[in-house]
């Protein structure tokens, strides 16, 4: 309680922070905040050319049943890759000022966040000009399934930028497990495609009911089942402990390590 009442003491840090990520992002480039709706458009068309037309599977609406889950992947990827080296980029503030460690990943994964919910307006304009019908009781869901996968890629950034602060292997590791992890979630293809002796693999993999819950709210415009949300919500908790107390347990010695 009082690791939250100092990050809640310090958010006018992580505003700041998050807004300046935001704006900094793009800074320099020809086409500024729109590489925010042309990278998903690009990997959508690379993916959908590749499964639709050359490796094709069958499934209806392909683009769409693909874009639906890569939006949020690509968030989540993003945290447990480049969200890794939220400590180690900011070494001089972590050395000269004192303010919650946690500010950093925090204010990182929100700025990802929130560059997720832009990306969406592209997903819900894909799936009226698709003519799918959204379901309004399905996108009541929509909040709580986003809200905890914000929690596994908050967890994630925490658990990975602590240990890169020691180690700083796991930066590189991590692009490896992210591109592997990827292959093992059902993005690209349906949990039906999954062999039956492979599904212990994917009940162990948080990011499966996520991805399932979001297919099921956008694409099939139908709530998701109860157990996929109790899976997603168990999986959240689960890596919020591992992250927090593995964090607060390595803070501690940041500023002598970097």
């Amino acid at each position: 309680m009082t690791t939250i009442k100092e990050i809640y003491a310090y958010r006018e840090m992580i505003f700041s922070l998050v807004r300046r990520d935001l704006k900094g992002r793009y800074k320099g480039s020809v086409l500024g905040f729109l590489w925010t709706f042309i990278n998903p458009l690009l990997q959508l068309g690379v993916y959908t050319m590749v499964f639709s037309i050359i490796m094709r599977n069958g499934i209806e609406d392909y683009y769409l049943f693909l874009f639906v889950a890569l939006i949020p992947w690509i968030f989540f990827s993003t945290c447990l890759s480049a969200g890794s080296r939220c400590i180690w980029i900011q070494q001089d503030m972590v050395k000269k000022i004192y303010f919650p460690r946690e500010v950093l990943p925090i204010a990182f994964v929100t700025s990802q966040f929130v560059n997720m919910l832009l990306s969406f307006i592209i997903v819900f304009a894909a799936l009226i000009m698709g003519g799918k019908i959204l379901n309004f009781h399905a996108i009541l869901f929509l909040p709580l399934i986003m809200i905890i996968e914000y929690i596994e890629a908050l967890s994630m950034t925490m658990l990975f930028s602590a240990i890169t602060v020691y180690l700083r292997d796991v930066e590189y590791i991590l692009g490896i497990v992210a591109m592997a992890w990827q292959f093992l979630s059902p993005i690209m293809y349906s949990t039906g495609q999954i062999p039956t002796k492979m599904l212990w693999v994917f009940n162990l993999n948080p990011m499966c009911p996520v991805i399932t819950a979001y297919r099921d709210i956008l694409y099939y415009g139908v709530m998701p089942k109860l157990n996929t949300l109790v899976q997603a919500l168990f999986f959240g908790v689960v890596v919020l402990v591992i992250g927090v107390v593995t964090f607060g347990h390595l803070k501690k010695h940041f500023a002598e390590e970097l």
